[in-house]
């Protein structure tokens, strides 16, 4: 081979030059599409009835067969078959008459493939607006395919409606774009839209496991997961991947194309030691944590490959934790797999999805930063001290209650603090109260002065002024008082109380005067709530004003209307004003 053929391209003995596997095995009808089966049913329904429609939309992520399609489909209302006879648009395709052949070679002059991105202006779409009231030179129809559509200007998108919505006959339009909500509605609602979806790594893995047969590539079935989960659901990254990992093999000079091989040409990490990883940052183990990281960064892994790895683990762990046997990250029956069933049957839900939010904040994190690995270090740190913080919901609860919460080891004590249950209140009540051997250590580390309570509304009004708002909303909605003396009280709770009120208010109560409360909670009798008795006072208050004549007569005059709010009268109001107008 000379040096021309090498500038070419050519390989040692072929007259052609390389094509990647992604040109090679592009699908030339519509039996060679993967994934898209919903699509190509709807599209050969419509051509076997003649209800063809005069513009397409074609919509999805990257690599899943948009411009494929497109070209599929100008193929197919032109093709006139292997011996000229077809004198109708067909879904299959001969791929052997003369439009078939110019249109896959992009050379047919009535099938124009244009690129938004490059061609944004009105002027682009103005040549295709004059274009139209010509008809096609040699085929049946003549066809745009507009890539990209969403890079038209507003110009360029106004200037088309009007020709889109009312095309000539023998003018089809098929779009194809990757951001569709960037498409005008007007021009949506004018077009026949088709989402291609991703394509399933099931379907991805047979799928370049049958163009490795035809390469005569020897690949592991894990290299080709592997592949499949780079690929996200894109068969052009995949066919890429494949093509890159084929070549990464044949450097090396290894005969069958590895997960190894695959990991370390993709940068990412061995998914036994992502789990080791994960184990030592939730156990708190962060040297060995870090050390982790920098063997598997100096192996190759990328630091964001880890970050994601990580996310998907916990990803995984969350699901299994909720619905066991669920499938994802590990393949069901391996023994990473079994091993993160394990790992997550010890872990709570709220541990993971702590977890998740800290690692899906880190991965763009790591993703911006200059160092990367410097990046990931700090967010393992993060995590792991993370871990020694008290549930969400304490914290909460601890600040709306004004009573910051005290460091506690996890395991709780072996004295089983907190409110006890005591039975022998009168009618059948149940008593909380705290302990008598807890009240002497922290009321004398915190001494209170003593605080008279003669009424529920001190009770509210203490609450309020130590910022304990739940509790003073409870209190005053939930609580009916039957009796109230010193260090007692006993109260019927309302059918929307918290089951812990009493617990709550003997604690509040010891922590507020000083002294111990028993708080009892009886099964019937009790005053009126002070919401309640708030509520009647006010109606009381309003229907007096409303039997005021003057008010009734407002109220006969204008049916309907109501009273809103009672404002006192303030009767020396303006005798002040006048004083001080005097003085000034």
């Amino acid at each position: 081979m000379d040096q021309n053929d090498r500038s070419l391209g050519l390989t040692p003995g072929s007259a052609e030059p390389y094509r990647v596997l992604a040109r090679k095995y592009r699908p030339m009808d519509f039996s060679q599409l993967i994934g898209q089966e919903a699509m190509v049913r709807t599209l050969r329904n419509a051509f076997a009835s003649g209800r063809i429609a005069h513009a397409f939309m074609l919509t999805g992520m990257r690599g899943v067969g948009k411009t494929t399609t497109a070209r599929i489909i100008a193929r197919g209302l032109n093709c006139i078959g292997p011996d000229g006879a077809r004198n109708a648009p067909t879904i299959d395709p001969c791929g052997q008459c003369d439009p078939c052949a110019a249109i896959a070679e992009s050379r047919h002059m009535d099938v124009q493939e244009m690129d938004a991105a490059s061609r944004t202006g009105i002027d682009d779409i103005r040549e295709i607006i004059e274009g139209v009231r010509y008809a096609p030179a040699s085929a049946r129809y003549k066809v745009y395919i507009i890539d990209e559509v969403h890079m038209l200007s507003k110009q360029a998108f106004n200037g088309l409606l009007k020709t889109l919505e009312e095309p000539p006959p023998h003018v089809k339009f098929i779009f194809a774009t990757t951001e569709i909500r960037k498409v005008p509605v007007t021009v949506l609602s004018r077009c026949q839209r088709f989402d291609l979806r991703r394509v399933e790594a099931e379907e991805l893995i047979a799928h370049l496991a049958d163009i490795a047969k035809k390469e005569k590539a020897e690949i592991e079935e894990a290299a080709l997961a592997s592949i499949a989960r780079a690929a996200e659901g894109s068969v052009r990254d995949a066919q890429s991947l494949l093509d890159q990992a084929i070549a990464h093999a044949a450097s090396e000079g290894q005969g069958k194309i590895t997960a190894d091989s695959v990991r370390a040409m993709l940068g990412l990490a061995d998914r036994g030691r992502i789990l080791d990883l994960f184990e030592q940052v939730l156990a708190g183990k962060i040297a060995e944590a870090l050390s982790e990281l920098k063997e598997l960064y100096d192996r190759g892994a990328d630091p964001l490959a880890v970050m994601q790895d990580l996310l998907e683990t916990t990803h995984f762990l969350t699901r299994v934790k909720v619905a066991p046997g669920a499938e994802g990250f590990f393949e069901g029956g391996s023994k990473e797999a079994a091993r993160a069933a394990a790992i997550a049957a010890k872990l709570s839900v709220p541990t993971l999805t702590r977890a998740w939010q800290m690692l899906l904040k880190s991965l763009f994190e790591v993703r911006d930063a200059g160092n990367p690995i410097a990046a990931a270090e700090m967010a393992l740190i993060r995590l792991v001290y993370a871990a020694d913080l008290p549930p969400t919901e304490k914290l909460v609860r601890g600040l709306l209650d004004n009573d910051a919460p005290q460091p506690q080891p996890r395991a709780p004590s072996p004295s089983g603090g907190g409110p006890r249950m005591q039975a022998g209140s009168p009618s059948g009540a149940m008593t909380s109260a705290l302990p008598a051997q807890e009240i002497a250590p922290r009321t004398s580390m915190r001494p209170a002065p003593t605080v008279e309570l003669n009424s529920l509304e001190d009770v509210v009004t203490l609450a309020g002024a130590k910022g304990a708002a739940v509790l003073k909303v409870q209190l005053e909605n939930d609580v009916h008082l039957v009796s109230l003396e010193r260090g007692r009280i006993e109260f019927r709770p309302g059918p929307r109380a918290s089951r812990t009120l009493a617990q709550d208010l003997a604690l509040k109560l010891r922590d507020w005067t000083g002294e111990r409360w028993i708080v009892t909670v009886a099964s019937e009798g009790g005053a009126p709530t002070i919401a309640e008795t708030r509520a009647a006072a006010e109606r009381a208050k309003r229907e007096a004003i409303a039997n005021e004549p003057f008010v009734r007569a407002v109220l006969d005059t204008f049916p309907g209307a109501e009273i809103v709010a009672v404002r006192e009268k303030m009767d020396d109001a303006p005798a002040a004003a006048a004083e001080e107008d005097e003085k000034e």
